[in-house]
């Protein structure tokens, strides 16, 4: 695929869970996250409260590297509450938190913000495409590439032979070939939703938070958002917050985790089939 020519690391930040305060934590090797026990995102006994409102009453949750995990709930379960604090939309900063929150094994997401989580390698997508409409939809990959935006490199940079190959391989990955050189304007609703993912991958992220990504999807739209996950599975790993359980049943297949988020905690967690037959679960959500 022939891509025109335009634009062009990111300096890290961070303390272990058990180290130093003044520090953010540190990276066991420059520019790495520590992910020496397994372990990608760490949430112990996390209480996250708003004016005395508790959103969040002691969560506690474990993401591998490389897993896709869905998580589950009925509204006001703390589940965007959730993603808020792991982003750092919300943090002691806005409201009262508690516990403890770690990318890998020594980076506090508590003592960090929102661009600074987000250069560490964390990417979220909202349920409504956020995507540059006016542009192709190669130029929307290339504007997310990860690299430094600095307005004097920017005026002064071109794609090389590895940007415009990442740049092919993604539109290629997230299938959006035929679309690559229209208006990102004119794609449907389930193409955008693949381009906004995609777009997140440039940014080559260790964590992925995708929040109702098959909203509004025909079903043949959700099957394919499924095989594009599905097939990101140990590239990165990825936390889907969905509420169509045949889209969170094609993710999980036969023996992926699932967890139950119920008034702002784990209600359960297990296989697809465990959680179908959890008496609690039929209660509190899957019976409604």
């Amino acid at each position: 695929m022939n891509l025109p020519n335009l634009i062009p690391k990111k300096s890290q930040l961070s303390e272990s869970r058990t180290g130093s305060k003044g520090s953010f934590g540190h990276f066991l090797e420059k520019g790495k996250i520590d992910l020496s026990h397994g372990e990608m995102l760490y949430i112990e006994d996390l209480e996250v409260s708003f004016d005395g409102f508790k959103a969040i009453r002691g969560l506690n949750l474990d993401i591998r590297v490389g897993e896709l995990r869905c998580i589950i709930g009925p509204n006001g379960a703390g589940k965007t509450t959730m993603m808020d604090v792991i982003t750092g939309k919300t943090g002691p900063r806005n409201a009262d938190v508690k516990g403890r929150v770690f990318l890998g094994q020594t980076i506090d997401l508590l003592k960090l913000n929102e661009p600074q989580i987000a250069q560490i390698g964390i990417g979220r997508k909202f349920q409504k495409p956020t995507v540059f409409e006016n542009l192709k939809v190669w130029e929307n990959f290339e504007l997310a590439r990860k690299t430094d935006k600095s307005w004097y490199l920017s005026l002064n940079a071109s794609l090389d032979e590895s940007a415009k190959d990442l740049i092919a391989q993604t539109i290629q990955k997230v299938g959006l070939e035929e679309q690559a050189f229209e208006d990102a304007g004119l794609l449907s609703h389930g193409q955008k939703q693949r381009l906004e993912i995609g777009m997140l991958l440039m940014q080559q992220p260790e964590l992925l938070l995708l929040d109702e990504p098959a909203a509004g999807m025909t079903d043949e739209e959700t099957m394919q958002l499924a095989d594009l996950l599905n097939s990101l599975r140990g590239t990165c790993s990825i936390i889907v917050v969905e509420h169509d359980m045949e889209f969170v049943a094609a993710l999980s297949g036969n023996d992926g985790i699932v967890t139950v988020l119920a008034e702002g905690s784990v209600l359960s967690e297990g296989t697809m089939q465990q959680i179908k037959n959890d008496p609690k679960v039929i209660e509190s959500y899957l019976g409604r």
